[in-house]
Parts: C-alpha cells; sequence; structure tokens
C-alpha cells in the first residue's frame, strides 16, 4: 500500500460527518446526480433511529489519498437476511470512490474482512442499507438523472467493482413509459375493460389509501407486502418499526391518488404504491432544505411531472389473477389528470417475467439496469 493512501475506520462524529459529505463534493461535476437530502442520509446511517440496526450492524471506513477523501464504504451484517435465507451473506453499501483501483480494492478489502470476521462467506452490493432500501449498481442508463430512491453512479464504478473480484448476482430493472405512449384509446379501452371484468369476478373494492388512517394503513401495506413479496429474490421481511421508519419518510412524497388498496370484504389483499418524483424538487438544492431550500422545494414540486411506480402486489393466493392489470388503468388515469409526463416502474428483477410482460404489453421499455454483485470470499 502506498504511503500516500489510507483507510480509516469512522469511529468519530467528525468522520461521520466527513463520511456522509464526500458525494457531494465528489458528484459536483455530474449533472445527473441529485443530491439527497442530508437529514435522511444521517437518518438511515444513525444506529439509534433506524430500526434496520435492531437486527444488523454496521461498519464505515474512508479512504484518503495525498490526506484527501478519496472514497468510502460501509460493511454490513444483516441477521434477518441471513435467518430469512439460512445463509452467510455480507453486503457492502453507500460505496464511493475515484477512478483508482487500489483504492477500491482496499475498500472492498475491509468490508469483506469485517463481514467475514462475522462468519460471513459472501459479500453481496451494493445495497444502502438493504434491499428495502436503494440498491444495485447503475450499469445502464447514465444519460438521465435517477428518480427517487433510486442510485446514480460513474460508470467506471462497474470496472471497479469487477477488479475487486465482484461477478453479477442480479439485475434490477427500470422501465419507462411515457404519457403518449397510453393515449392508445383501443389499448386503454381494452385495460378498462380487463378491469371492471377482473373487480366483478373477484368482488373486488378499490380504494385510495386514507392519509387520516395513516398508522394503520401503513400496517395494511406491510400485511400485503411481507405475503407479496416472500418469494422474491432479495426480499427480507421488514419488521413493523422498519415499516413505520420507511413510511414516515416517504408521507410527505404522498398523493394518495396514486396509492391503492385491492380489498376483498374490507381485508387488503393487494396495494399499488407510486409517487411523484421528489428527486425533481430536491435538485438544486444541495441536500439542504433549510433555510433557503424550502421555498425551492415548494416550487419544484409544482412543476413534477414524472412518477416512480414502487410496489404493485398481491398476496400470493391471488396472484395470476390479472388484479395488477387495475393498478395500472387507475395509475394511468390519475397520472392524465394530474398532466404527468411518464413514470418508471422499477425496480423490477430480470427474472419477473410476469411483472416485465405486463410492463412491455403497456407500452414500457426499459432504459435503466441496475446491478447487485457477489463475491465469494
Amino acid at each position: 500500500m502506498s504511503n500516500k493512501t489510507e483507510i480509516i475506520e469512522v469511529d468519530t462524529e467528525h468522520l461521520k460527518k466527513s463520511f456522509i459529505e464526500f458525494p457531494y463534493e465528489f458528484y459536483k461535476d455530474y449533472d445527473n446526480w441529485v443530491e439527497p437530502l442530508r437529514f435522511d442520509v444521517k437518518n438511515n446511517l444513525d444506529t439509534k433511529k433506524n430500526p434496520f440496526y435492531k437486527h444488523s450492524k454496521i461498519k464505515l471506513w474512508i479512504a484518503k489519498k495525498e490526506g484527501k477523501i478519496a472514497g468510502r464504504i460501509a460493511g454490513i451484517i444483516n441477521d434477518s437476511h441471513n435467518k430469512y435465507y439460512n445463509d452467510k451473506t455480507g453486503f457492502f453499501g453507500f460505496f464511493e470512490c475515484i477512478n483508482d483501483k487500489e483504492i477500491s480494492r482496499l475498500l472492498f478489502e475491509k468490508a469483506g474482512d469485517f463481514v467475514r470476521s462475522n462468519g460471513m462467506d459472501i459479500l453481496r452490493g451494493p445495497v444502502n442499507p438493504s434491499t428495502n432500501d436503494e440498491c444495485g449498481l447503475l450499469v445502464d442508463g447514465f444519460d438521465s438523472p435517477p428518480v427517487m430512491l433510486m442510485p446514480y453512479n460513474p460508470e467506471y464504478y462497474i470496472d471497479l467493482i469487477t477488479d475487486a473480484g465482484f461477478v453479477k448476482a442480479k439485475d434490477l430493472l427500470a422501465f419507462w413509459i411515457d404519457r403518449d405512449v397510453i393515449k392508445d384509446e383501443q389499448m386503454m379501452s381494452r385495460l378498462d375493460r380487463i378491469s371492471e371484468m377482473i373487480i366483478k369476478k373477484e368482488n373486488l373494492t378499490i380504494r385510495n389509501v386514507n392519509l387520516k388512517d395513516f398508522k394503520n394503513e401503513v400496517q395494511r401495506v406491510r400485511d400485503v407486502y411481507n405475503n407479496a413479496w416472500q418469494d422474491n429474490w432479495g426480499f427480507v421481511p421488514m419488521t413493523e418499526e422498519e415499516f413505520n421508519f420507511i413510511a414516515a419518510n416517504l408521507k410527505l412524497a404522498v398523493d394518495p391518488a396514486f396509492v391503492e388498496f385491492a380489498e376483498i370484504n374490507g381485508q387488503p389483499i393487494g396495494f399499488s404504491l407510486a409517487l411523484p418524483d421528489v428527486n425533481q424538487a430536491i435538485k438544486g438544492l444541495n441536500g439542504k432544505l433549510f433555510p433557503f431550500g424550502i421555498l425551492k422545494f415548494l416550487s419544484n414540486k409544482k412543476k413534477i411531472n414524472r412518477l416512480r411506480v414502487i410496489i404493485m402486489g398481491v398476496k400470493k393466493e391471488y396472484h395470476k389473477k390479472g388484479i395488477d392489470a387495475i393498478f395500472y388503468r387507475n395509475i394511468i388515469k390519475a397520472g392524465n389528470t394530474k398532466k404527468m409526463r411518464g413514470a418508471e416502474i422499477s425496480w423490477v428483477l430480470e427474472d419477473n417475467f410476469a411483472m416485465k410482460q405486463t410492463s412491455e404489453k403497456l407500452g414500457a421499455n426499459v432504459y435503466k439496469t441496475y446491478r447487485i454483485y457477489d463475491k465469494k470470499l
């Protein structure tokens, strides 16, 4: 190791601040990067505030080259994942690095040593800090900004990660559906017909979320989520506290017109969540809402014209009944009413053929690909 390069464990508040601040300087020349709000990043990494750390642990490092910060990484042990899958997989996340393979290798070694010392035999990532959060490395589609809660990174990261011995574990796809595509009256008429037929056949009630009953609504979502996604690759069931934490962070972005339950006899069996892309409102604020960013944020919020379709699922016993068609129909109609120019459907597992087929039938195309990597230790 060069005397000019050092890897430092983050064990003070000062170093943690440096860890958090690094990307804001690092990405200043990347037009498509969107600065996350600093308090969101701090809360995500706060082992006392974020309930994820009640069952998991994290260790952070920064790299310095010639006295200047040149990279960072986290090593993560997710006990819930390992209990659910009965495996020994550790994770890395929050990875950023200058284009220097010596530094990236040293960072990956630190994360690898940490998870290995905790009995792990695979290092997987990037996840920040789990698959229920922002995850994946952007490997295709660098020419536009990410939507909310999706990552962005320089293209050379692919080379840094593969150079360190990582191989592809799974691709996560992002589809784009343009408003122009869904103006097809014949397709919309067919979607209407199919939706009404399914509602009648399954005796469904479709309703929008009630924000006045937010706490109970969140638990209804969790009930559907932990059932509907249980067989998906990378899925880890969330505790009640974790779900509440994530929901509280998203509440300000929620527009009830884009959030729906499918119910039978008052019991939720499906759920759909699309959110106006808040990234369009926070871009240019340098991660700070206060004291002056809030006015710009409120002004930008009125100009949001795209959605992210985040969740669309039904409980296992109601799979393959076409209920997702109803959700798509209603999101498209609400999007047209609110003058949205399009939506990203993300993320979709590369081998989720049902979701891929439905998206493609609606006229959506894959426009970004994110990758999760594995390395045997």
